[in-house]
């Protein structure tokens, strides 16, 4: 199979990356790419398909390697909330409170049990959709 084959394929798999995003993809492209070189080298048809076979399993084990070196944790985001003060509509039973804040009502806890009830408070972190308040911003356990 002439090496231009390789490469017309390789575009190809590079063209539908670029709308998946996943990085498999592109993988599979290089390799095709690679086996593009060693068909226009003269190599023969077992050695190409042989050489796209080794640099796609190469390159989809680093693509899986840098996708889930993180261990699948999301990265801590800084919240721009923090430090900012809401007012507090009511305290819940269970600890949890309904605050006003941004225009919106928001679900928020106390950063941890002894923190007094007030209808003023400070947010200290932001775990989701759901404020932790504070009486300061350094009022949240580390």
């Amino acid at each position: 199979m002439p090496g231009w084959v390789w490469w017309v394929l390789a575009l190809i798999l590079a063209g539908i990356e670029m709308t998946v995003g996943t990085f498999y993809l592109l993988a599979l492209a290089v390799a095709a790419l690679i086996a593009g070189v060693v068909g226009w080298l003269g190599g023969s048809f077992f050695w190409q398909v042989f050489t796209a076979g080794v640099a796609g399993v190469i390159g989809c084990g680093a693509a899986y390697y840098w996708h889930h070196k993180g261990g699948g944790k999301p990265q801590k985001q800084e919240a721009f909330d923090v430090g900012q003060r809401v007012q507090v509509v009511n305290w819940n039973d269970d600890g949890s409170a309904r605050v006003t804040y941004r225009g919106s009502w928001w679900d928020a806890i106390a950063a941890t049990p002894e923190t007094p009830r007030r209808d003023s408070m400070i947010i200290v972190e932001v775990r989701g959709s759901v404020l932790v308040l504070g009486e300061n911003p350094l009022s949240v356990p580390r």
